[in-house]
């Protein structure tokens, strides 16, 4: 895997060049003004549908059994960020 740099301009100018690059397997990093402002590049692997998860998980020993307090925990989460949704405004 080769790593290409290219500027914002560079991007903006030609998106899906730089996403032939990265289909090709290469790393893509994205300068401004000489700094790294982000990298693309292919996912790490391809993912796991559902059934080979649980096939997976039971080759290990079986599918996890959440304890006791599971739920309540979950139910803990939901009330620690149950805030409303402000979306933004468009312009």
């Amino acid at each position: 895997m080769a790593t290409v740099r290219i500027t914002e301009a560079d991007l903006i100018r030609d998106v899906e060049g730089a996403l032939a690059k990265v289909r090709q397997g290469d790393e893509v990093v994205v300068q401004n003004e000489g700094r790294d402002v982000a990298v693309m590049k292919p996912p790490a692997g391809r993912p796991r549908t559902i059934s080979e998860t649980l096939a997976v998980l039971e080759s290990l020993g079986g599918l996890p059994v959440p304890d006791a307090d599971f739920w309540k925990d979950v139910g803990e989460g939901i009330k620690m960020n149950d805030v409303p949704w402000e979306p933004p405004e468009w312009d």
